[in-house]
């Protein structure tokens, strides 16, 4: 075989070679490559568009955001994002701000619960208030804006009583507060409105019916348990206290422990509704035998 033909077959061997390996780096080692960049591609053609089209877009997802955010921000309640331990401590002693001197509340943080959806702070609040003071807190908790309930309570009733003799019928209250929130900003509403956080008044149930405590007569009002009807005058009835303290009093004045009711000018005697500690009284103040007759 002479040098030509062996020349001739090693370069068609040289090109087998060339036309194999190319076929088998383009067809196998690129052709998943070559099909991820292809798609790629065609998932850009879909999303191209021109800049005004950009622009309406951007118009359109705004106002899907804005009405979003109307129909959360006037749902009754909201979970917020990211709560820190202390907005409900401010929380707490925003209500509180207005109670009496006679009302205090003690909080008292104790962990932090971890949901699949949202996490929750424990807190327990205890101390002695007024009744509409801790309705009041009460009524500010269950409504707020931001979610928070309350999981137990436990009440009782107090009565102190002022060195002047003044009794106060407080509530000792212990409860247990849980205060949500999440970690996801999907549904949370920066700019939104509290909440209205004043109740409706309601009836005192911690305030007796009959009590033993009676209230001192600091206004310096007639005594009528001790008065004497001195002489009646168009309108009015003069009277006098133990004490010979005289006093001139019409139908509806204010006495101690109650009212002047009504004056009799054809019996010439004067009467009176008392409230002894829930017990309630009629006096009767006659002047021509200057005595008290009760009913």
């Amino acid at each position: 075989m002479t040098s030509k033909v062996k020349n001739t077959i090693i370069m068609i061997l040289i090109l087998i070679a060339i036309v194999v390996g190319g076929g088998l780096f383009n067809y196998v080692f690129l052709k998943g490559k070559i099909a991820d960049r292809e798609a790629k591609v065609k998932d850009l053609k879909l999303f191209q568009l021109d800049t005004e089209a950009l622009e309406l877009q951007l118009v359109s997802l705004k106002t899907k955001v804005v009405q979003l955010d109307s129909i959360l921000e006037n749902r009754k309640y909201n979970i917020p994002f990211n709560l820190p331990q202390s907005d409900f401590f401010d929380f707490v002693n925003r209500v509180s701000f207005s109670f009496s001197p006679d009302s205090y509340v003690n909080i008292e943080y104790n962990d932090m619960e971890v949901g699949s959806n949202f996490n929750i702070y424990h807190y327990t609040l205890n101390g002695i208030a007024e009744f509409n003071d801790l309705n009041n807190l009460i009524y500010a908790i269950e409504e707020s804006k931001l979610l928070k309930k309350i999981s137990s309570v436990s009440i009782s009733n107090n009565v102190k009583v002022d060195t002047d003799g003044t009794p106060h019928y407080l509530v000792n209250y212990n409860f247990k507060v849980v205060v949500y929130f999440s970690n996801d900003d999907r549904f949370f509403v920066k700019s939104y409105k509290e909440n209205s956080l004043v109740p409706n008044p309601v009836y005192d149930i911690f305030y007796p019916l009959i009590r033993n405590e009676i209230p001192p007569n600091k206004d310096g009002l007639l005594d009528v348990q001790s008065a004497s009807l001195l002489a009646l005058i168009p309108d009015g009835a003069f009277l006098a206290d133990a004490n010979g303290n005289t006093y001139l009093l019409w139908e509806g004045d204010k006495v101690y422990l109650g009212y002047l009711t009504n004056i009799n000018y054809q019996t010439n005697e004067v009467s009176f509704v008392l409230n002894k500690g829930g017990i309630i009284e009629s006096v009767t103040l006659k002047l021509d035998k200057e005595k008290k007759q009760s009913k």
